[in-house]
C-alpha cells in the first residue's frame, strides 16, 4: 500500500486485518497480480490518482487471478474453491481481494489458463479490445499500432491479426524480432514515422490505433486515414484527429474471448517479467522504466 504519493519507493508492504465476504460479495486469495501503466501513474501523482478517484492510504494494482476462499450470503454462481480471475481497481496487489460479482469484473477461469496468464488480461485485454473495436477492423485494413510491444500492444496486434488485418507496429528497434514473432510488421517510432510507413505500405493504411502517446494518430491523419478510424488510449486532454477510448468501452465478452482465445492456442501473453511481491518495487520500477515487452506480474 501507499502513503504518499511518489516512485515505488512509496509502496510498503504492511499486515492489515483480513478482509471478509460480506452479503453479496466473495473473497479472493490472490495468487497472481499484474502491472499496468495506470497504476504507476496513479501512484506517483497526486492529480492522476484524483481523477481515478484514489487517495490515501491507498492499495495497488487492478488486474488479479486467484481462487475464491470465502462467499457472502445471496451470491450466485460462484463457490469456494473456483478459479477465478477479473479486476479490483486500486487494490488487486494484496493477499486477500473482495469483490462484488454485480459491479466488479470477475470471471472464471478456464481450464487451460493459468493463473499468471489470467492476471494480465482485465485492463490489456478490454483496451485492446476497446482500441480495435472503435475503428472497425477487419480483413480488408492495414491497420497502424503505436506502442505495439507493450502490455496492450500485445493483445492489439493479435486481435488485429486474428480479424484478417495487416498490422505495422510502431516500436525501438530492439523490439524489432519481438513484434515479428506476434505477427506485426515493425517501424521505428519518432520523427518521419510517416515517411517510414508510406514507404513500407506504398499503397497506404486505412485504420489505426495508438496506444502510447500521440505520434501514431498524427502520423495516421498525416497520411490520410480518417479521424473515425483512428482511436487512442493515452492522449488525456489532447485534441487529435481520432477517437478516445479505454477498457470502459470494450464489448462485454471481451475477457472471456480472450480467455478461449488462448486456451485455444490461437492467442499468447508474453511476460516480459515475474517478480515476487516482496519485490514489488522492483517490478514497479521496470513498469514504469518502459519497453517492457509485454506484461509485468507479480505473485503472491
Amino acid at each position: 500500500m501507499a502513503e504518499s504519493f511518489g516512485g515505488p519507493e512509496a509502496l510498503e508492504l504492511r499486515e492489515v486485518p483480513e478482509p471478509h465476504a460480506g452479503p453479496g460479495r466473495v473473497r479472493v486469495r490472490v495468487t497472481a497480480a499484474s502491472l499496468n501503466p495506470v497504476d504507476w501513474k496513479i501512484l506517483a501523482n497526486e492529480q492522476t490518482a484524483s481523477a481515478f478517484g484514489v487517495s490515501l492510504p491507498a492499495g495497488f494494482g487492478n488486474d488479479f487471478a486467484g481462487v475464491v476462499d470465502e462467499v457472502g450470503d445471496g451470491v450466485t454462481g460462484f463457490a469456494v474453491g473456483d478459479r477465478v480471475f477479473g479486476g479490483a481497481f486500486g487494490r488487486a496487489v494484496a493477499d486477500h481481494v473482495v469483490v462484488d460479482p454485480a459491479v466488479d469484473r470477475i470471471r472464471h477461469t478456464p481450464e487451460g489458463l493459468d493463473d499468471a496468464t489470467a492476471s494480465t488480461l482485465d485492463i490489456a485485454a478490454r483496451t485492446a479490445d476497446a482500441a480495435l473495436g472503435v475503428i472497425g477492423v477487419g480483413a480488408a485494413d492495414t491497420v497502424l499500432v503505436g506502442g505495439a510491444a507493450g502490455g496492450v500492444g500485445v493483445f492489439t496486434v493479435q486481435l488485429a491479426r486474428l480479424a484478417g488485418a495487416r498490422v505495422i507496429g510502431t516500436a525501438s528497434e530492439a523490439s524489432f524480432e519481438f513484434l515479428r514473432g506476434l505477427g506485426a510488421e515493425p517501424v521505428a517510432y519518432g520523427d518521419g514515422l510517416a515517411d517510414r510507413v508510406r514507404a513500407l505500405a506504398p499503397d497506404g493504411i486505412t485504420a489505426a490505433t495508438d496506444l502510447h502517446g500521440t505520434e501514431t494518430a498524427v502520423a495516421a491523419s498525416e497520411l490520410g486515414v480518417p479521424a473515425e478510424r483512428i482511436s487512442t488510449i493515452a492522449a488525456h486532454g489532447v485534441v487529435l484527429p481520432a477517437t478516445a477510448t479505454g477498457a470502459g468501452a470494450s464489448d462485454p465478452g471481451a475477457l472471456d474471448r480472450v480467455a478461449a482465445l488462448i486456451v485455444d492456442g490461437q492467442l499468447t501473453v508474453p511476460i516480459a517479467a515475474t517478480y515476487p511481491i516482496d519485490r514489488i518495487r522492483d517490478a514497479v520500477a521496470f513498469q514504469a522504466a518502459g519497453h517492457v515487452h509485454g506484461k509485468i506480474v507479480v505473485t503472491l
